[in-house]
């Protein structure tokens, strides 16, 4: 009896092990090909497109692809709220993002934009991953840190709805561990600014 314990528990631990790494590599696969692909648009020949529309504020989701130390700085999943607010005339955005899990991290940047066509724009930012907590874990760690955030927005014709993605990764984001923290985020955002 006492073996059988000891074999379902060894199946058990395999079992998550095995979930664990499959998310961890296709999370990191997904950061992988947004880092790629903001590379790519930031070696390609400048587009004479303008920037793709305006300021617009969104939700979705956001997922960690990343943890510290083990049980004590698990990977998390949650909400976002995204704010762009463009600055018009300028390839430049100011961009927010709230990453809402068992804590919150306020992710504000300064992006340089890259009109692909007249509806989507690639984008490269820089700037800080807030955390609101020591102790819990948000997506992106739990230690205030310097952050990058590729990403892309694409504008539906005829709409105001707008599909954003990114990656927020944040540098020396664990407390414990000390390590990079990565999440990706998507969701669906309102139009408000000038087209």
């Amino acid at each position: 009896m006492h073996n059988r314990k000891t074999w379902k528990h060894s199946i058990h631990h395999s079992v998550q092990q095995s979930i664990q790494q499959s998310g961890q590599f296709l999370g990191l696969a997904a950061l992988g090909a947004i880092a790629t692909l903001a590379a790519s648009l930031l070696s390609a020949p400048a587009a004479s497109a303008q920037a793709a529309y305006g300021s617009y504020i969104g939700v979705g989701g956001s997922v960690g692809v990343t943890d510290g130390e083990d049980g004590v700085e698990p990977r998390r999943a949650g909400g976002v709220v995204a704010v762009r607010y463009r600055l018009l005339e300028l390839p430049i955005s100011i961009r927010a993002q709230a990453l809402i899990s068992d804590s919150t991290a306020i992710v504000p940047t300064v992006s340089y934009d890259i009109p692909l066509n007249w509806q989507t724009t690639a984008y490269i930012g820089a700037g800080a991953a807030i955390q609101n907590s020591d102790t819990s874990t948000s997506p992106v760690g739990n230690q205030t840190s310097f952050a990058i955030q590729p990403g892309i927005d694409f504008v539906f014709p005829y709409s105001n709805l707008v599909l954003f993605g990114n990656a927020v990764i944040a540098f020396d984001a664990y407390r414990e561990s000390g390590g990079t923290a990565a999440a990706v985020q998507a969701g669906l955002g309102w139009n408000f600014g000038e087209q």
